[in-house]
Order: C-alpha cells, then sequence, then structure tokens
C-alpha cells in the first residue's frame, strides 16, 4: 500500500496531539464539503441501480455522456491496465503515485514535464495528471489535444486524471470523451468534498467503459453514495459559491506562502512547495497539530486549505514559527 495523505489517526497518535486539535492540511480535499440530503432509508435497502439519473447528471455536469460512474477514480486507476494495450508506458513524475503503481508490470518510463514532449512517439500510453497532484504543473489545452492526436493516429493512448480541475472547467478534455485513444478519469472527492463517499468517473469510448464495467463487476458504486453524487452534480448554485471560495482560499494560502519567503504552486485547492528542508519543517508543523503532505523525491511540501479562520491563525504562526532565514528552496 503506498502513502497518501489523511492518515490522522496514525499522526495524532506518533505525536501525542489529540485528533481534534489537528489541522488537517494534507489531503488537497476541500475544508467545505457538500451538504448531502438525509439519505431515504430504501436506497439503503435496495441494491444500486444505474438508471437512477446520476449518468445523466454527469453528463451535464462534466460535459460528456461517455461516462461509467465508478467507486472513485482509484479503481479505474487500477484497472487501465487490464483493458488498455500498448507495451510502452510513459508517466508523469513526480505524479499521483498510484498511476506509476497501477502501471508497474509494463515498467514505465517516468518523465518529468520538460522530458513529456521528447517521450511521446517512444510512448502507447501517456498517463498525465491535470493539474498535477502534486506539483500543480498545468499543460495547456492545446498541447494535450496534440499529445492526443500523435498518440492516437498510432492506436496510442493519452489518460488525463483531472481529480483537481473541477475549478477551471473550460480546461478539461472531457466534452470530446468517446474520442479513440482518450481516457479522462474525474472524481467527486476533491472539489465537493466527499472522499469518503468514493465516487469517481471514467471518460472513455464505448469499448473502454464496457471492458471496466467488466472487470469492476456489478454494484461497483454503493447506492448512498450515488444519492450523494446526484444531488452534489445538480446544485449548480453550491456548485459556483464553492468555485468562488476555493478559488479565494486558494489566492489566500499562496499569498501567505509568498509573505514567508516560500515559493509556490498549484491549484486552487492547494500549494506545492520544494524544500530541501521538507522533512525538518513537516516534523516541526506537526508537533504543532499541524498535518501537511511530504514528498521525499524531490524533497517537497503540500499545503492544504486552511477550513477556519482558527486553522489560518495557526498555519500563518506555524510558518513563522518554523521557517528560517537558513533554509533554501530545492
Amino acid at each position: 500500500m503506498l502513502e497518501h495523505g489523511g492518515r490522522l489517526r496514525r499522526a495524532a497518535e506518533h505525536y501525542g496531539v489529540a485528533l481534534a486539535d489537528w489541522v488537517d492540511l494534507s489531503t488537497g480535499i476541500s475544508p467545505w464539503a457538500y451538504p448531502v440530503p438525509p439519505v431515504p432509508e430504501a436506497v439503503w435497502q435496495r441494491l444500486p441501480e444505474d438508471d437512477d439519473g446520476l449518468d445523466a447528471a454527469a453528463a451535464r455536469y462534466y460535459g460528456s455522456a461517455e461516462v461509467l460512474a465508478v467507486a472513485g477514480s482509484q479503481p479505474a486507476i487500477q484497472a487501465l491496465p487490464a483493458v488498455l494495450p500498448g507495451r510502452r508506458v510513459s508517466l508523469l513524475a513526480p505524479g499521483y503515485a498510484e498511476h506509476a503503481h497501477a502501471w508497474r508490470e509494463r515498467r514505465p518510463r517516468l518523465v518529468d514535464a520538460a522530458e513529456v514532449e521528447g517521450a511521446l512517439d517512444d510512448s502507447d500510453v501517456l498517463v498525465l495528471v491535470q493539474p498535477n497532484n502534486p506539483t500543480g504543473v498545468h499543460f495547456e489545452r492545446d498541447r494535450l489535444l496534440d499529445w492526443h492526436a500523435r498518440l492516437a493516429r498510432r492506436g496510442g493512448w493519452l489518460v488525463v486524471d483531472e481529480a483537481f480541475a473541477d475549478n477551471t472547467p473550460g480546461h478539461s478534455l472531457v466534452p470530446l470523451a468517446g474520442r479513440p485513444g482518450l481516457v479522462v478519469l474525474r472524481s467527486l472527492g476533491k472539489f465537493f468534498g466527499l472522499a469518503g463517499a468514493r465516487v469517481g468517473f471514467v471518460f472513455a469510448p464505448a469499448e473502454v467503459r464496457a471492458a471496466l464495467a467488466e472487470h469492476l463487476g456489478p454494484w461497483t458504486l454503493a447506492g448512498p453514495a450515488r444519492w450523494a453524487a446526484l444531488h452534489a452534480l445538480t446544485d449548480t448554485a453550491w456548485q459556483a459559491a464553492q468555485r468562488a471560495r476555493l478559488d479565494a482560499g486558494g489566492a489566500r494560502l499562496h499569498r501567505l506562502l509568498q509573505d514567508h519567503g516560500v515559493e509556490a504552486r498549484g491549484p486552487a485547492l492547494f500549494q506545492y512547495v520544494h524544500l530541501a528542508q521538507a522533512a525538518q519543517v513537516h516534523e516541526a508543523f506537526a508537533r504543532r497539530g499541524i498535518l501537511l503532505r511530504r514528498f521525499d523525491d524531490p524533497p517537497a511540501l503540500r499545503f492544504g486549505l486552511p477550513a477556519d479562520e482558527d486553522a489560518w491563525a495557526r498555519l500563518e504562526a506555524a510558518l513563522e514559527a518554523c521557517l528560517n532565514p537558513t533554509m533554501e528552496p530545492r
């Protein structure tokens, strides 16, 4: 099992800080969750039904009816190597580690953002996160379309994980779903703050969706999760307010880090910082009850959004106490 953010109980035990006293900035999940209405008793009692309107709601929200609902994007990430052909696989690195883990049997080539172009003609499958998690790297849509066209012309595949794309819907490739050689993954967890519901969507040609559905089996997405997702995807007023709130929070976090001499980059939901002393800073913050996401190769930290003014104040105090002028960016 790979390491992920959000292991708050483990951190509480390790550092001796009560669970309720933590500020968890480690996940990149919105601290403001969609307020799911009470789930009717019948939803708990009946098996999930795929004609409940969820696919139509997802098509309207994301921009394509070429959709398969799954239990978060993770099952799709794990299953895609079983349904996509291609021996030569390239993955953006650093990136969401589950992608490389899923493709490990094909010995994928790991490339940084500057190397993707050079690797394309030697790749049958290119896997990207857009915007990238954790680095925040963002590729222009026209460049992605060019890469997809070049791969598709020779039967290759572009796989784009858009887990953090909700605040910039105009950049999404989902409206092009159904084209040969294109797979786009989306997740309800980050923007809607509903990671515990485990809801995701795969946008891909019909044959890929059918193969994934066969591989994953029936009832992959629980009925209450479908209920929550249906309401979240159709509440356009809440979505507009959430987008504005996250944009403001992301800009505030970026300014706060910059004001403390930290160069940061990222989408609305997180900021990524290269820092040679990442391990030491992570430890210092944890001892103050603030959990960050630490990366070792290269050494870096990811800061998620504080949920309220108390959490903002604690973050600012920790930055003042735990950073010093001798600390250097990587």
